[in-house]
Parts: structure tokens; C-alpha cells; sequence
């Protein structure tokens, strides 16, 4: 009978940590949802501010990815939102800024309660940076039964 090493669980990966994207656009709901499942997050997504709120009592997640331009609840009001229910929940704002232009939208954002800041259209390295920064350690991808200690 084979027996599991004690020191088998110090080489367990942490639990995977969790994101809610919010965004009324599904392609770019879509895209932040390949990039950070890649490196190794689980991600819940949300249409717009309300159905984003929603994602967040469900899940409780690590961190929020939040749109500013948006239908039923736009950015800015869930951000101050979920900054009175969630003081300490990480928040990055996103933005294309329409037709307004960006930078204002963000430095709002961040008036508001957003940690950290990100210009549409971005990089998978500056998503990837910036989730960094803000959550205390990286994801880390669930050990398949193939790499499993015996």
C-alpha cells in the first residue's frame, strides 16, 4: 500500500484565487478571461455593474476587474460600491474611455476606490502585471493527477 509523504501537502499548489470581470463588452470579457485563466486564476464575468455585484456575493472573489463605461450600473458607482461593502477587496478599473477619452475615467476610478488602473486595449503581460501586484501571490495552476506526488 502506498502511502502519501507528509511532505507531500507543502507541495500542493495554493488555492486557486478568484476574479470577477466585469464588462459589457464579451469580447473583452472573453479575452481577460483567456489571459488570467492561463495563469492559473478562475474567473467569474458579469455584463454589467448589477450582474457584476451579483458575481461578487456569490463568489467572493480576490480581485475585481471593472469596466467604467457601461450600461445599468456603470463603473464608477460599482466601484463605490463595492468599496463601502468590500473595503479591502482589490479593484482594477478598465477603460476604452469612448468617445470622452480614458485618462479622466480612470483617475475617477481611482478617486473611487480602484487599487490600480488600466488602459483598453492593453496587453496580456500589462493584465497579467498588474493582477500581480494587487493579489498578495500569485495563482497557481491545479496539479493534475499526472504530476501528483506518489
Amino acid at each position: 500500500m502506498n502511502s502519501i509523504p507528509a511532505t507531500a501537502s507543502a507541495l500542493a499548489p495554493a488555492p486557486t484565487q478568484t476574479i470577477v470581470v466585469i464588462d459589457d463588452e464579451k469580447l473583452v470579457r472573453l479575452t481577460l478571461s483567456r489571459i488570467l485563466t492561463r495563469a492559473g486564476y478562475r474567473v467569474a464575468e458579469a455584463a454589467d455593474g448589477e450582474e457584476g455585484l451579483g458575481e461578487v456575493a456569490r463568489c467572493r472573489p480576490d480581485l475585481v476587474i471593472c469596466d467604467i463605461l457601461m450600461p445599468t450600473k456603470e463603473g464608477i458607482e460599482t466601484i463605490r460600491e463595492l468599496r463601502r461593502t468590500l473595503p479591502d477587496l482589490p479593484i482594477m478599473a478598465i477603460s476604452g474611455g469612448g468617445r470622452h477619452g480614458t485618462c479622466d475615467f480612470l483617475r475617477h476610478a481611482e478617486q473611487f476606490g480602484a487599487w490600480a488602473t488600466l488602459q483598453k486595449p492593453f496587453l496580456p503581460e500589462e493584465v497579467i502585471q498588474t493582477v500581480g501586484r494587487l493579489l498578495p501571490e500569485p495563482a497557481r495552476p491545479p496539479v493534475s493527477p499526472a504530476s501528483a506526488p506518489a
